[in-house]
């Protein structure tokens, strides 16, 4: 490998690197509408899958208590019905414990009164002795010689607490079925104590079971005291057997999740115990039984939510379809207004691209107007300019007729500069819409008036000027406002200056009164730069007719000008009034 190869990495650095690039910038670049479409449809959809899924998990944990609260009253039914037939059979070995053969010893006779009173009901008796030897049993003839005990440990027990026992079951010797027995001891004063038993076959407790409705994969089952399996609604088979599943011990009734043999299930059991006898009864049901709801539920849901996002996928590609076109002819109009063409309007299917392309075209419009403004104004700036430049020529000429000496050449032109500059930005800021003749007489006399406010007075209604209008009766205003700062009202302390003026007959109107001490100044001989202005640039630009008079406590000047020369160029003369 060259050492080039090295340094970079090898050959194929670049075009990894290209890649790369291409890759950040699709990811981080600008996107298509039909994304923003499909984010805004799945930012619906999954906030609501999201409430959905919780309102359903949710719904399944009400579900399951609901079932679990059954499920533990269908248990308590099947221990009270168990306890129920337990208790009919002990109630009838002491009904037959009465019988009066019984106690006077009569087997025989008792025997014969006690298998037709059991006849049909599934159950049989037997009589024992004080050493567990059958006297009796209903299901053999009388005098057949009988085997032993086959639960002696109940047996010895009900015998020698002299109280009621219930056996678990287990397989008769005789008969070789499952049964289960209940026990009564027997004892009487002067007599040998005899044993009651009345046996049952296990299978006829599952119609305690059956009259339940087992419903959604439950099943019950009833265990003895030692956990062997009397009766089963889910299979017969398993009676005398462990039950299948390990149960731990508890207060009940309680709802527990036991794993099956092996572990290979998971199942839901509620047990609760017989108060009789001793015994549990067991609800259960796989866990996948009682969550398949659930499930199901979710699969639908998830199902649904699938499907509706696939057709919000194909609807948002279809709809940024047909918004991509409107939007690419905009960017093409857009294109077509920076080169400065003409844009038509077109209506489209989507009423804000419709806007759009409407101030597209206007912005067209008013494009084309503003170049045709802007070349006016371009022309108007040039005017103007020259004007300029013709008004501070003549300034320079007039100042240096009249100046002294350089320094004060400089001075007085650069006051006179500074006041054509106010006038010029009042005109800049009112535009085609010229100048506020108030604002024109304020920018012109403030920097030379008194802090005193009561020495200024304005008086006059609204009127705007036209820029050239505004131009020379600025000048005119600086010079008067400069021969009041040095010789006049603003010279004294108590000297003020009046203002006033009005439009009569298409004439405006202005007085400029000057009020000073008794010994006012005194009329000047020379004629100066602001006499240049007054009557020549007023008289002879703007027609206005001059009178100056010089009274006792001050200078009076007049100007009588024509509205029509003061107006801007848009602005109409107002209407005149009628007479009488």
């Amino acid at each position: 490998m060259a050492k080039s190869d090295v340094e970079t990495g090898g050959i194929d650095a670049g075009p990894a690197a290209g890649l790369g690039e291409r890759l950040r910038v699709r990811l981080t670049g600008p996107k298509p509408i039909g994304f923003f479409l499909f984010l805004l449809i799945a930012v619906t959809i999954i906030p609501a899958l999201a409430i959905s899924t919780v309102l359903l998990q949710r719904n399944d944990a009400a579900q399951r208590e609901v079932v679990n609260t059954l499920a533990e009253a269908m248990a308590g039914s099947i221990a009270e019905a168990v306890d129920g037939e337990l208790r009919g059979m002990l109630t009838t070995l002491r009904v037959l414990s009465t019988t009066p053969s019984l106690a006077v010893g009569n087997i025989e006779d008792f025997y014969d009164r006690a298998r037709p009173a059991l006849a049909g009901s599934g159950s049989h008796l037997t009589l024992f002795d004080e050493n567990l030897r059958q006297l009796i049993n209903t299901r053999e003839a009388y005098g057949t010689p009988l085997g032993p005990a086959s639960d002696p440990a109940t047996l010895r027990r009900a015998l020698e607490e002299g109280v009621p026992a219930i056996s678990g079951v287990f397989r008769e010797e005789t008969s070789g079925e499952w049964t289960f027995n209940v026990a009564l001891p027997y004892i009487q004063e002067n007599q040998p104590r005899r044993l009651l038993v009345m046996g049952r076959n296990a299978e006829t407790m599952a119609d305690a079971l059956s009259q339940q409705m087992l419903r959604g994969g439950w099943n019950a089952a009833l265990l003895d005291r030692y956990g062997y399996v009397v009766a089963s609604s889910f299979m017969s088979s398993d009676v005398g057997k462990p039950f299948f599943l390990g149960l731990p011990s508890g207060p009940s009734p309680q709802t527990i999740r036991v794993a099956g043999e092996e572990g290979a299930n998971s199942y839901l059991a509620i047990v609760d115990d017989t108060s009789y006898s001793g015994w549990k009864v067991v609800v259960w049901a796989p866990t996948a039984a009682v969550e398949q709801p659930m499930r199901r539920s979710l699969q639908q849901l998830f199902g649904g939510t699938i499907i509706v996002i696939a057709i919000g996928a194909g609807a948002a590609w279809v709809l940024g379809r047909q918004i991509a076109k409107p939007v690419r002819r905009l960017a093409s109009d857009a294109r077509r207004l920076g080169a400065g063409e003409q844009i038509e309007a077109t209506v489209y299917p989507i009423a804000e691209v419709t806007t759009v392309s409407a101030a597209l075209a206007e912005a067209a419009g008013d494009r084309k107007k503003a170049e045709g403004e802007i070349r006016l104004l371009m022309r108007e700036v040039a005017h103007r300019a020259k004007n300029q430049l013709t008004v501070v020529s003549a300034m320079a000429k007039q100042t240096a007729r009249s100046a002294g000496s350089l320094s004060g050449f400089l001075d007085s032109f650069q006051k006179r500069l500074y006041g054509l500059a106010r006038s010029t930005d009042l005109l800049i800021a009112g535009g085609a819409a010229g100048v506020e003749l108030r604002a024109l007489i304020l920018a012109q006399v403030d920097p030379f008036k008194p802090e005193t406010a009561k020495r200024l007075e304005l008086s006059g209604p609204p009127f705007r000027l036209g820029n050239q209008a505004a131009q020379t009766l600025g000048l005119a205003f600086h010079e008067l406002a400069t021969n009041a700062s040095k010789y006049g009202a603003f010279a004294t302390r108590a000297g003020r200056l009046a203002i006033s003026w009005q439009v009569e007959h298409d004439m405006l109107t202005i007085v400029w009164r000057e009020h000073m001490a008794e010994d006012g100044r005194r009329r000047p001989v020379k004629r100066g730069f602001g006499t240049e202005i007054i009557e020549r640039m007023l008289g002879g630009t703007l027609d206005a007719e001059i009178s100056r008079t010089f009274h006792g406590d001050g200078l009076e000047c007049i100007f009588k000008i024509p509205v029509e020369r003061l107006l801007p160029d848009h602005a109409q003369l107002p209407p005149r009034e009628k007479p009488g």
